[in-house]
């Protein structure tokens, strides 16, 4: 199975540097995952914590808390909300059903975000890990 390419490269389809903030991510991403993932953003910023931290972490707009909490990117065939944890997304089976997961990452259509209910729930739910790191 071929893997999907990641959108790094400029609107024009020519490779162009690469985002330093996610403004600047979302800037090169074309409708309509750009707006899909403006959506998913937005979710995420409403649930994170005070102290958190948007940032570009291996290429793709990611926010930390505690160490690596989420992230998201574009790629040519769907749109990927990373969770980053692989039980977690085994905890949220159920309301994942209907969307491709691997690991610690849920895949969805350009034109479809995630519920911004679901992605608010993840992002609780990974902070709570963060949180519980190294305290047994």
């Amino acid at each position: 199975m071929r893997r999907a390419k990641a959108i790094t490269s400029v609107p024009d389809g020519k490779a162009g540097p690469l985002a330093k903030n996610v403004d600047e991510y979302l800037a090169n991403v074309p409708e309509p995952a750009r707006t899909t993932l403006a959506k998913i953003r937005a979710a995420i910023v409403s649930a994170l914590p005070a102290g958190a931290i948007e940032t570009i972490s291996y290429r793709i707009p990611a926010y930390k808390y505690k160490g690596l909490l989420v992230g998201f990117a574009a790629f040519t065939t769907h749109c990927t909300f990373a969770a980053m944890s692989p039980p977690l997304i085994e905890a949220f089976a159920e309301e994942l059903k209907k969307y491709q997961t691997a690991e610690s990452v849920i895949r969805f259509p350009h034109d479809k975000p995630l519920p911004a209910a679901l992605v608010r729930r993840i992002v609780k739910a990974r902070v709570v890990e963060n949180e519980c790191k190294g305290k047994w």
